[in-house]
């Protein structure tokens, strides 16, 4: 007899220990009383009739994601394959129905995701699927939280967040947008030559001005110092046609002197020959005497006219 304590000490400790269950966070334990619902137990330390109650399972009432890849076609004939991301939880007043009405919720979501996409992007066309995805994702939350509601599961966000086309459709794609940005470049380079050239052609115009502008202003300095010069000689006694053809022969030997310090240079100045010089000066003089002359000539014309 004495034997037989013991166990019976040692079947009601483990009984007892048996008793008792832990809930985690955010879970919720179904217990079942000889296979029947009894009650939901939430978060902690619970106590359950050893041998009569029961787990019958546990529900996380945390937020879970459900990733769902469907394949289908579009309106302009394009098969793509789309991944829906289903945010979702159990609510904690309708864990019964979540726990005894559905037996494979992740199926039925997923059927749910088929159903209303393969609905939705046959009436768009490729480039749409891309533009309207959230319209996608609206339409697929829309339709899960009409029909899952009723079995305690409550639908918190649905996300498109992969649209796949066909390798080919890719690759033609690329090929359009390397093709758009090529013009772009072009277009870019071609307003960019342009600019250089306009501003090539106002530099140039800017330099002939100021080089026009040098030669003028070295001109009417030249022309100031041969004033100057016809002032002087005209002191001395030389007469300012004299004083011209002077100084037009001095410049002609200036001109042969200057290019004679050149060694490399290739221009020729005509006439050259010693003479020259004394040839240019009398036919100066001829042709001032000769202009002087015609000019008396037409002034007592004129008063004669007069009378």
């Amino acid at each position: 007899m004495s034997y037989f304590f013991p166990v019976i000490l040692f079947l009601g400790v483990i009984i007892l220990i048996s008793s008792f269950f832990i809930v985690k966070q955010q879970t919720a334990a179904i217990i079942e009383r000889f296979g029947r619902f009894h009650s939901i137990r939430q978060s902690g330390l619970r106590l359950k009739i050893p041998l009569v109650d029961r787990i019958a399972g546990r529900l996380s009432l945390k937020i879970q994601q459900l990733d769902v890849i469907i394949e289908t076609k579009t309106l302009d004939d394009v098969f793509v394959r789309l991944k829906v991301s289903v945010q979702y939880r159990v609510l904690s007043q309708k864990v019964y129905d979540a726990f005894y009405k559905l037996d494979y919720p992740h199926e039925q979501i997923t059927s749910y995701v088929f159903d209303v996409v393969r609905a939705e992007v046959p009436k768009m066309k490729l480039d749409d699927v891309f533009v309207k995805k959230d319209d996608i994702a609206i339409a697929v939350k829309a339709e899960l939280n009409d029909a899952m509601l009723e079995y305690g599961f409550d639908i918190i966000k649905t996300l498109v967040t992969d649209i796949d086309p066909d390798a080919q459709v890719k690759a033609a794609m690329n090929r359009i947008n390397a093709s758009e940005r090529e013009k772009i470049a072009a277009q870019y380079e071609g307003d960019a030559a342009r600019i250089l050239i306009v501003e090539k052609a106002k530099a140039e115009a800017e330099s002939k001005r100021l080089q026009g502008q040098g030669i003028a202003d070295q001109r009417r300095e030249i022309a100031r110092g041969l004033e100057e010069s016809v002032e002087v000689l005209n002191r001395v006694g030389i007469n300012s046609q004299e004083a011209s053809a002077l100084i037009v022969v001095t410049q002609h030997y200036d001109t042969l002197q200057s290019l004679g310090e050149e060694t490399n240079s290739n221009l020729i100045l005509l006439p050259n020959s010693p003479q020259a010089g004394s040839n240019m000066l009398n036919e100066m003089v001829a042709s001032f005497t000769a202009s002087n002359q015609i000019g008396e000539a037409m002034k007592n014309a004129k008063k004669k006219g007069d009378k």
